[in-house]
C-alpha cells in the first residue's frame, strides 16, 4: 500500500470550483501562500532562487473517476490521462506557479488554480532546461491552446457527476 501524508496546505482565494481557473495561465493575476509544515521548513532552503516552482497536490475534494472526459478547454472526449482534469484514479495534481518570496515556511506564489485547503504533497523546482529537448507535441492541446488564458472551472467535474 502506497501512503502519503500532506507536507503543508496551498492557501488561495478560490472557495468554489466554478468559475476558478483551471489552469495557472488563468490565475497570473491571482495571489496565494503555500504553507509548508514547520517539521519541513529546512526543506526550503535555497529555493528562493528559483523562479518557478511545481506544487504537487492532492484533488482532495475530488470524487470518483470517468476514463473519459471532456476537458475545461474542449467540448470533445478524451481519455483522462491526455487531460489535466481532476477527477482522477489517483487525484494528484500538479501546478507551476511563480515563487515570489519565501518567509520561513510560507512561500508567496503567484498563479495558483487549485482550491484555497489544498493538501500540499511535495515541491520541485521548475528547471525546464532539464526537460526534453525535442519540440513537445502536445496533442489535441495544441488546438485548445488559445482558450488557456481564459478557462475556468465549471460544473463539469462537481462531486460524483461526469
Amino acid at each position: 500500500m502506497i501512503e502519503m501524508q500532506p507536507i503543508g496546505v496551498i492557501r488561495t482565494p478560490h472557495t468554489e470550483r466554478r468559475g476558478m481557473p483551471v489552469q495557472p495561465s488563468g490565475a497570473a493575476d491571482h495571489t496565494g501562500e503555500v504553507e509548508v509544515d514547520p517539521a519541513y521548513a529546512a526543506g526550503l532552503k535555497d529555493l528562493d532562487g528559483f523562479s518557478h516552482i511545481t506544487l504537487i497536490f492532492l484533488f482532495d475534494r475530488s470524487e470518483g473517476y470517468e476514463l473519459e472526459v471532456v476537458p475545461f478547454l474542449d467540448d470533445r472526449p478524451h481519455g483522462v490521462f491526455a487531460t489535466r482534469a481532476p477527477r482522477r484514479p489517483n487525484p494528484i495534481g500538479l501546478s507551476t506557479v511563480r515563487l515570489e518570496g519565501v518567509r520561513g515556511n510560507i512561500l508567496d506564489i503567484r498563479g495558483p488554480d487549485m482550491l484555497d485547503g489544498t493538501p500540499l504533497l511535495d515541491i520541485k523546482p521548475c528547471t525546464p532546461e532539464l526537460g526534453p529537448e525535442e519540440p513537445v507535441r502536445r496533442g489535441w492541446l495544441d488546438e485548445a491552446r488559445a482558450r488557456f488564458a481564459d478557462g475556468r472551472s465549471d460544473e463539469r467535474f462537481q462531486g460524483g457527476e461526469a
